[in-house]
C-alpha cells in the first residue's frame, strides 16, 4: 500500500443537507463517485471524528469530514477505440478538438472513456511519458464540459518545450464564452489570484490578498473582449495568460458575469437551453517545440453552442 492522501472538508451552508458522497465526489474532481463510495465501505471516511460508513449521510453545517485516500500502487489505463477529432499530427505532437462531455484523463476508479484512453488507441505507445501512466502526453487540459482545442505531446522533448511555453504564457489560447448580463465596456482584464473557495470546497474562487488561503492561491490573469451583446447576455472572447483550474469560469463569476449554463459558478435557472457551461476553446497557437515553426489552429463553435447563440439572437 502506498501513502495515504488525507483530505479535510468543513461543511458549510451551501452543502448542508447534501449527501456526503456527492459532496466528496464534487470536491475531489480527480476521483469518481464509485471510487469514493468504496472508501466508505473501507472505513476511510469520518465525520466529526467518527467513522461514517453511510454514503447517504446528509451533511449538516459545521460537520468536519476527513477522507483518507490510499495512493494506488499501480495504475493501468487501457487503450479504447473512441473516435477523436485530430486536427493536426506529426511525429512529436497532435492537436485534438475535444467534444464537451469528455474527461481529459483517467482518475482512480474511473479509467475508461477519457481522451487519454482514446489517445492510447490512436497513438499506441507514442505518447510522452513525462506526466506518468495516468496522463501520458497531457500538457494542459480543459474541463469535461468545455469543448475545443488542446495540444498533446507524443515525445518527451515536445512535452518539455510545450510545458515551458505554458510557464512563459506564450501559448495563444482564445476561448469563446456566453456570459450573463450586459458587459458595458468593450474589453477588460481580470488579474486576481485563484485558490480553493474556503466557504465551499466544491469550487475555486478569487482569494483576496491577506484573506485565508491566499498563501496557497495562484496568480491568474484573464483578458476579455466583447464580441456580441444580447441585452441579458454577452458573447465574449477570453484570452488566457495563465491556466488555472476553472480560470475563466471563476474570473467571470467574480466580476458578476458567470458563464451561461455553469451551475457551479452561476445561476441554475434561466439557462436558455444550455446543457453545459457555454465555453469553447476556439484558438490554439504555439511554437512547435521541435521545428520552431509557429502553428495556430481554430475550432468552429460546436452545434450546441451555436444553437444557444441563435436562440439569443432570435
Amino acid at each position: 500500500m502506498g501513502n495515504i492522501i488525507r483530505e479535510e472538508f468543513n461543511i458549510t451552508e451551501e452543502t448542508s443537507g447534501t449527501r456526503l458522497d456527492l459532496v466528496l465526489s464534487a470536491g475531489l474532481e480527480d476521483y469518481s463517485r464509485s471510487f469514493i463510495q468504496k472508501l466508505f465501505e473501507k472505513g476511510a471516511v469520518s465525520v466529526n471524528g467518527t467513522v461514517c460508513d453511510s454514503k447517504k449521510y446528509k451533511c449538516s453545517k459545521g460537520d468536519f469530514v476527513v477522507i483518507e485516500i490510499p495512493e494506488p500502487e499501480k495504475l493501468e489505463v487501457e487503450a479504447e477505440d473512441i473516435p477523436i477529432d485530430v486536427v493536426y499530427e506529426d511525429a512529436d505532437l497532435l492537436v485534438v478538438d475535444k467534444p464537451a462531455g469528455m474527461v481529459v484523463h483517467p482518475a482512480p476508479g474511473n479509467y475508461t472513456g477519457t481522451l487519454v484512453n482514446a489517445l492510447m488507441y490512436h497513438c499506441g505507445d507514442q505518447l510522452s511519458s513525462i506526466n506518468g501512466v495516468i496522463r501520458p502526453g497531457i500538457v494542459h487540459r480543459i474541463d469535461k464540459d468545455t469543448s475545443g482545442l488542446l495540444v498533446v505531446a507524443k515525445s518527451d522533448r515536445a512535452h518539455a518545450g510545450l510545458a515551458r511555453q505554458l510557464e512563459e504564457h506564450s501559448i495563444n489560447r482564445l476561448y469563446r464564452a456566453i456570459v450573463y448580463s450586459n458587459i458595458k465596456e468593450d474589453e477588460g482584464t481580470v488579474d486576481a489570484a485563484i485558490g480553493r473557495d474556503p466557504r465551499n470546497r466544491l469550487r475555486n474562487a478569487v482569494i483576496a490578498k491577506g484573506a485565508p488561503g491566499y498563501e496557497s492561491a495562484r496568480s491568474a490573469v484573464t483578458h476579455y473582449r466583447v464580441l456580441e451583446r444580447f441585452g441579458k447576455y454577452t458573447l465574449i472572447e477570453a484570452k488566457l495568460e495563465t491556466g488555472r483550474t476553472h480560470q475563466i469560469r471563476v474570473h467571470m463569476a467574480h466580476i458578476k458575469h458567470p458563464l451561461l449554463g455553469d451551475e457551479l459558478y452561476g445561476p441554475s435557472k434561466n439557462r436558455e437551453g444550455a446543457k453545459r457551461q457555454m465555453l469553447h476553446a476556439a484558438v490554439l497557437g504555439f511554437v512547435h517545440p521541435v521545428t520552431e515553426e509557429y502553428l495556430e489552429f481554430e475550432s468552429p463553435l460546436p452545434e450546441d453552442f451555436t444553437k444557444v447563440l441563435n436562440k439569443l439572437r432570435g
